[in-house]
C-alpha cells in the first residue's frame, strides 16, 4: 500500500504525521485490497482533510471533510474511509 500525505497552504507537522499515521493503522485488515492511498490536507479559512483510496480490482472512492481543528478534520475523514472502505470489502465478498 503506498500513502501519500500532501499538506497545502500550511507545513504538516511531524506530531500530526504521526496522529494520521495512527488513524491509518485503524484500516490495517484492508492492507491487502489497497493499492494508493493518497490524502490532501488543505487550510484556508478551514481545514479540508481529503483522502483517495485506490482498490486493486479497479475501484476508487474519494472522501472529503470539513472542519476548524485539523485533528478533528482527520478523525471525521477516517471514520468516513473507514465506513467506506467497510462497505466496499463487503461488496466484493458478494460478488465471489
Amino acid at each position: 500500500m503506498n500513502i501519500d500525505v500532501k499538506a497545502v497552504h500550511f507545513a504538516l507537522s511531524d506530531e500530526t504525521r504521526e496522529y494520521l499515521d495512527r488513524k491509518i493503522a485503524r484500516i490495517h485488515n484492508a492492507e491487502n485490497m489497497i493499492v494508493d492511498l493518497r490524502f490532501t490536507v488543505t487550510k484556508d479559512k478551514d481545514f479540508e482533510a481529503e483522502a483517495t483510496v485506490n482498490f486493486r480490482w479497479g475501484v476508487s472512492i474519494h472522501v472529503k471533510e470539513h472542519d476548524f481543528e485539523l485533528n478533528p478534520a482527520i478523525d471525521k475523514l477516517m471514520d468516513r474511509l473507514e465506513a467506506k472502505i467497510t462497505k466496499e470489502k463487503e461488496k466484493v465478498k458478494e460478488r465471489r
